[in-house]
């Protein structure tokens, strides 16, 4: 087994193709394809990679490749790991990344950057988050030992989404998050949320209405509330409060426009990354005995066109795939259905390492 791992490793052969982020690549059945390889990953917004998929990751970034399939069309198309400098991680519970030889030892020793976008809700009692594995306390702990692993600055809270029921209004929204947010002094700089959007999302209405969850849309009014009560929560906190994805401004509050996948977090602390600097298109120039001030220059806009409007993040290359997540959080827009999830995950455990996340 081993031997023929090696043997696949050395006989992958890998050659610029067309473009610079373009490549071919041999798969290991021996065919050649064309595939992406893209020099900043996210993973994922489509599935909870870190939480499930962990080792079918590592055991993809090891082959160098991995397949991914358009949800609009069903094509298949590669993902090339060769030029890759960083990787976006999103999850509600992250642990698995912690192993000891798992995804984070790997790139550290492959030396390439990342950080998370951690999902820290408290929807316990009200059992909106049934598939998610570890308690809110664990989640907590997870969260700061993945500080002490990456550093201050790469672990962001995300409260996200904040959602309206008969049982959960402004006051208990703000309460859940008093109760995190304190517990998280000292682990984080930033706290990112977004209004639960349920009448845009056709699957995210229809999911609670069939489980019988009763909720409210967010009217402005209420936004300005939580607005409001972050505010003056933050002034125990002191993070950078932010939203995600929103179409309301809240800069009277302090609470800024978001960027989850984000080049200032990149400059911030990857700087030293050439290749990924080049790629943001990113001059800094150094310090001088003269002139001790670093200097900063941008010099092209990296936003991603293919998000939503008011979407701030760069472009990135998603590896995940939607209707994979077993999280089954019932305000879940990645899953059709909970079945769907449940059959795509069981799918993926008959073949954990296969070429795409369910198995296939």
């Amino acid at each position: 087994m081993c031997f023929e791992f090696e043997k696949f490793l050395t006989l992958r052969k890998i050659s610029d193709y067309m473009a610079k982020d373009k490549l071919q690549i041999t798969r290991e059945n021996g065919e050649i394809v064309e595939a992406q390889a893209p020099v900043i990953v996210s993973a994922s917004r489509s599935t909870d990679i870190p939480a499930f998929y962990a080792d079918w990751f590592l055991h993809r970034l090891k082959l160098g490749y991995s397949a991914w399939t358009n949800p609009f069309n069903g094509v298949r198309s590669y993902v090339a790991y060769d030029n890759t400098r960083l990787i976006v991680f999103w999850s509600k519970d992250p642990g698995p990344l912690l192993n000891e030889g798992g995804c984070l030892d790997y790139l550290a020793m492959k030396g390439i950057n990342c950080y998370i976008q951690y999902t820290l809700n408290d929807y316990v009692s009200e059992k909106l988050e049934r598939g998610v594995r570890s308690s809110l306390q664990q989640r907590i702990d997870i969260f700061k030992r993945l500080v002490d692993r990456l550093g201050f600055g790469k672990i962001i809270w995300r409260f996200d989404p904040m959602i309206l029921t008969d049982t959960i209004g402004i006051e208990e929204l703000l309460a859940k998050a008093q109760n995190i947010g304190d517990q998280l002094k000292g682990y984080t700089e930033k706290m990112v949320f977004s209004y639960a959007d349920i009448r845009t999302y056709r699957k995210v209405q229809a999911n609670l209405t069939k489980n019988c969850i009763n909720f409210r849309e967010f009217e402005e009014e209420d936004m300005h509330a939580i607005a409001k009560g972050l505010s003056e929560l933050n002034r125990s906190w002191g993070y950078a409060l932010a939203t995600c994805g929103e179409r309301i401004k809240l800069e009277e509050y302090g609470i800024i426009m978001n960027k989850c996948v984000d080049d200032d977090l990149m400059i911030k602390y990857f700087s030293d990354d050439q290749k990924l600097m080049d790629h943001l298109g990113v001059e800094i120039i150094r310090g001088t005995l003269f002139d001790p001030e670093e200097k900063i220059i941008k010099n092209k806009n990296n936003k991603d066109k293919g998000q939503r409007e008011f979407c701030g993040c760069i472009a990135s290359k998603d590896i995940g795939e939607y209707n994979t997540c077993p999280h089954l959080c019932e305000y879940c827009y990645a899953n059709t259905s909970k079945e769907s999830a449940v059959r795509n995950y069981n799918q993926h455990k008959l073949n954990p390492f296969a070429e795409t996340i369910i198995g296939r």
